[in-house]
């Protein structure tokens, strides 16, 4: 280690915690030529205790511990200057300065060690998070595509809202869903859709097979943690979900829409809602009631810009509890520069719509057809 990582590593490693190194010194000098400066019977010293507290509020243990030495020399000097060195009361003080440095000495380090564990838990869980929700590449044959999510849940980046692409020899398959439920629960669930997506969106030739295969999956899934947690609820879960076939050939799109709230499809200034005719209940419930899914086509041209959400879009209020108008945003729009300039002005109009806070999770798909 050089002399110049050694200095960061002793006086903090941001340009904030040196900033802010300089406050316990100019206390310590002051403290210092006051107490030298006046009567003595006039005593400051037992102020030079913050100057180690200070520091240990902002610092690692090594910066505090140096700090609380130089206080202790500092008044060791005073006491010398003043000659009371030999004092009993200035001994005491010395004492009381010396076990208060190291106490706070040994906070501090309790707090590295505590923050250290901290940032290795967050890389590990976004390392996690990331193989769970890729992120979805930015072409697909004729298309473009972006994507961004919106946890509700403060420090997090990901929930129950999924999304994922599969390429096939004919074209680009999607999926967008929302598991039922929070937590650590609704994360299994998706991360269990997804899995399910990824392995058999390239086998199955028929989107409503695909459909119903995930619809099994899930269910099985419910299955499994009834038997690990014997909890119903955990049990009756459900997912929401629209599964999408775009080929690459053929301006068109193929969908299968489970519960999930329409597409949207920017065409020429208008925004046309792909509301399904024949809606099949959620991922998760179709052995329960008699699930019949249907593939509805519709055009997708060349220019045309589909927009993939879930309902943490439409349902976030403002402080009227008016909800968030996501068709009049769209149809406002005059995109110039694809679809991820699109998703980044619905973020900030929808953040901003909710004053900066999200009831629930929120994915959005954008994705446009590019001329051939």
């Amino acid at each position: 280690m050089g002399l110049r990582q050694r200095l960061q590593s002793l006086y903090g490693g941001t340009r904030q915690s040196r900033v802010l190194l300089a406050v316990p010194f100019a206390l310590i000098a002051v403290v210092t030529v006051v107490d030298v400066t006046t009567p003595p019977q006039v005593q400051v010293g037992p102020f030079l205790v913050a100057a180690p507290a200070l520091t240990a509020t902002f610092s690692g243990p090594r910066l505090t511990a140096f700090v609380g030495g130089v206080a202790v020399l500092a008044q060791g000097a005073v006491a010398a200057a003043n000659s009371t060195i030999s004092n009993l009361e200035t001994f005491y003080q010395i004492i009381a300065l010396v076990l208060i440095s190291a106490i706070v000495t040994f906070f501090a380090h309790l707090r590295e060690r505590h923050s250290a564990e901290m940032v290795q838990l967050r890389s590990v869980a976004e390392a996690a998070q990331r193989g769970v929700l890729r992120p979805l590449p930015a072409r697909s044959g004729p298309l473009r595509m972006a994507s961004v999510y919106l946890a509700a849940e403060a420090g997090a980046q990901l929930g129950g809202d999924l999304y994922a692409t599969a390429s096939t020899t004919e074209g680009t398959r999607v999926i967008i869903g929302d598991v039922r439920g929070k937590g650590l629960d609704a994360i299994s669930g998706a991360a269990g859709v997804l899995g399910a997506f990824r392995a058999l969106a390239r086998q199955e030739a028929s989107l409503p097979n695909l459909a119903a295969r995930l619809d099994n999956s899930v269910a099985a899934q419910q299955i499994d943690s009834l038997h690990e947690t014997e909890d119903e609820k955990t049990a009756e879960d459900f997912v929401t979900a629209t599964v999408l076939d775009i080929p690459h050939t053929a301006e068109v799109l193929r969908l299968v829409s489970c519960g999930h709230p329409p597409p949207l499809i920017l065409r020429s200034g208008q925004v046309c809602s792909l509301d399904a005719e024949e809606p099949a209940p959620p991922l998760g419930i179709g052995q329960l009631t008699a699930m019949r899914l249907t593939e509805e086509v519709h055009t997708f041209s060349a220019g045309d810009t589909l927009l993939l959400y879930t309902d943490g879009v439409t349902e976030a209020r403002d402080g009227s509890g008016h909800f968030y108008p996501l068709a009049e945003r769209l149809a406002a729009m005059r995109p110039q520069g694809g679809p991820e300039l699109l998703l980044k002005y619905l973020c900030a109009d929808l953040l901003h719509h909710a004053g900066g806070h999200l009831g629930d999770d929120a994915a959005m798909v954008a994705i446009e057809r590019l001329a051939e």
